[in-house]
Formats: C-alpha cells, sequence, structure tokens
C-alpha cells in the first residue's frame, strides 16, 4: 500500500481552532449513512446490549520552558514518557545546541540532557529535589496542545475527557473530549454500559507516515493497559450479541492488542500495533472517532476499520463544513466485513 492512498485535502480553515461548548454539541456523522447528528445523540444511536469502551488517560502537563544553563538562551522539553531507570524520554529544542551533560532549568525544576539528543529526541535526568515530579509538573508544567492548534485555550481541563484519571499521556484521547455528565447519564439510563482501559498516548500518534510505502513505516510503542473489567464485559458483551463501541483509535489499538488469542484478556505491556487494510479486527464493532491528518497512523486504522467508505466519509464532513483534528467534530463508523 502506498502512503498516498491515505492523502486527502485538507484546507487550513477545516481545522478547529477551539473548542465548542458545550462538548456534545459538536457535530457527529453517522458514516454509514451519512447523516447529520449532534454528539449528544450518541445514546441514541446505540443499543442498550452495547458496551462503550473509553480511554481514561490523562494528559500529563509535560511541555516545560525554560533555559539553558551554561550561557543561557531559551530550551524546551516536552516529556514523552518515563525510562524504567527514572529518567526521561523527551522532544527538545533547540536541540542543536544541546549536548549530553547540558543543564536545564524550568523553575525550580533542573534538568541534566543524559546523551547527545537524535532527531530532537533525547534523555534527560530530572530534579526536583523532595517534590514528587508530577507534583513539580503541576507547578511548572504547560498542557501540550497539537502543533496545528494556534487558538488559545482558556482552560487547560478542556483538553481532558470529563473521565480522565491516572496521569500519562502527551496528547489527549481526543474522540473522548465530547463526553459530558449529561452524556454519560444518558447511556446509563438506556442501559449501555461503560468501562474503561487505559494507553498513553505520546506524540508520534500524530505524525504523518514518512515512508513511501505503508509497510515501511515504524510504528511507535505505546504502554497499555486493559484490567480484568473491561476484559470481562467486553467477553459478555459478545456472547450476548451486543456491540463493542470504542472511543477513539487508541482504545481500537488496546482492545485489539488484548485479543490477540482471540478473545480480549486482562493484559497490561506496550503495544506497537499498527492496524492496516486486510487486518482482521477480533473485538471492535464501533467506533467513534474525529476526523484524522492525512497520511497518519490514525486514518491508515480508520480506512482498515472502514474501508474504501472513509474516503466519502471525510469528502461529506468536509463538504458539510464539519471541523477536524483535536477540537473538531466527531464521525460514529461500523466495521466494514
Amino acid at each position: 500500500m502506498k502512503t498516498a492512498d491515505f492523502t486527502y485535502d485538507l484546507p487550513a480553515e477545516a481545522i478547529a481552532q477551539e473548542p465548542i461548548e458545550p462538548r456534545h454539541a459538536s457535530r457527529l456523522l453517522v458514516a454509514d449513512t451519512l447523516e447529520d447528528r449532534r454528539f449528544s445523540d450518541l445514546p441514541d444511536l446505540l443499543e442498550p446490549e452495547d458496551l462503550v469502551v473509553v480511554n481514561r488517560t490523562r494528559v500529563r502537563r509535560a511541555r516545560l520552558l525554560g533555559v539553558k544553563e551554561e550561557g543561557g538562551g531559551r530550551v524546551e522539553a516536552l516529556l514523552l514518557r518515563p525510562l524504567d531507570d527514572g529518567r526521561w524520554e523527551a522532544l527538545v529544542r533547540p536541540a542543536r545546541r544541546l549536548r549530553a551533560g547540558s543543564r536545564l532549568r524550568f523553575g525550580d525544576m533542573r534538568a541534566t540532557v543524559a546523551a547527545d539528543p537524535v532527531e530532537g529526541r533525547a534523555v534527560i535526568e530530572i530534579d526536583t529535589g523532595d517534590v514528587p515530579v508530577e507534583a513539580a509538573l503541576e507547578r511548572w508544567g504547560l498542557t501540550p496542545l497539537p502543533p496545528y492548534f494556534h487558538g488559545i485555550l482558556g482552560d487547560p481541563e478542556r483538553y481532558q475527557t470529563v473521565y480522565a484519571e491516572p496521569t500519562g499521556s502527551a496528547a489527549a484521547p481526543t474522540a473522548g473530549l465530547h463526553f459530558t455528565s449529561e452524556v454519560l447519564a444518558r447511556l446509563e439510563e438506556r442501559g449501555i454500559r461503560r468501562v474503561a482501559i487505559e494507553l498513553d498516548i505520546g506524540v508520534d500518534t500524530f505524525r504523518p507516515i514518512a515512508t513511501e510505502d505503508v509497510e515501511g513505516h515504524r510504528m511507535h510503542s505505546e504502554r497499555f493497559r486493559v484490567g480484568e473489567e473491561a476484559a470481562a464485559a467486553v467477553a459478555g458483551t459478545r456472547r450476548r450479541g451486543g456491540r463493542v463501541v470504542a472511543i477513539g483509535t487508541t482504545v481500537v489499538r488496546a482492545l485489539e492488542t488484548a485479543a490477540a488469542s482471540g478473545e480480549v484478556a486482562p493484559v497490561e505491556g506496550a503495544t506497537g500495533l499498527f492496524i492496516t487494510p486486510g487486518y482482521r479486527f477480533r473485538c471492535v464493532d464501533l467506533l467513534v472517532t474525529n476526523f484524522h491528518m492525512p497520511n497518519t497512523t490514525l486514518l491508515v486504522l480508520v480506512a482498515a476499520f472502514m474501508g474504501h467508505g472513509w474516503r466519502r466519509a471525510y469528502e461529506t464532513a468536509l463538504g458539510r463544513g464539519y471541523r477536524f483534528l483535536s477540537f473538531g467534530d466527531a464521525m460514529l463508523a461500523r466495521r466494514v466485513g
């Protein structure tokens, strides 16, 4: 498959530059019928036997702005994930001015570059004294917003889902940003169960595929956890003939990784699953997702799930003025095959 098969023309004006309020007022395209709905209608589009699965990860305040202690100069670091030895993998800039041993200061936080940056990535050691790192990040860190978002986000919580709990991601599971307490209550009223998994989203998720052939792309790895409750709920739903509704591509990757043996099992680890057309889905029946950038692994997953219908849905959404990407509108897609 050629990467060019997953491109389309995305005008700048179609990229949402402010979140809509209330969250559930965003538009929802029903992909198989091309019907225009609102996200608040989602409970009415599902059945009582269906199971909604969300990614409850919380975005870390991982963007750090500071200075280089030797000679001054502004520096920026985006913490991607903690490593087993207490250090952190990070994106740093200006990377060309940093070397192993470079000392950085971010407010009361200190950091040392452990090795020369490679392609903008580095391992850094963070010193927060007696203060836990997460607490220091809450004080000195900023919420990392997507690079294509040029608006002003008055409340950083608007880039968190309303059910976010464990901190771990460098980006939000954006399909879940549309949920409100009202929508969650309506799901419960209709007897539609909701369970949560965790997948810590890295920034590589949004990067375009750089290889000519899709198969040549090296998929990033992300920590995930599917607990016993979620695994049992998926299995029970499928036995009863209900549908598993994944809220976002991260949920698809987590559940499909957990179902590698044929049925979803409790598991915690890392997944580098790259879902491309031809993949045989084992457990996800419906997908709620935002509209994604061209030539990304997210769009390739959507194409694998929807088949050729993805292009018709995207063309329809663009023609009808839907808002794209993280703060944009959503789509409800049915698995093909």
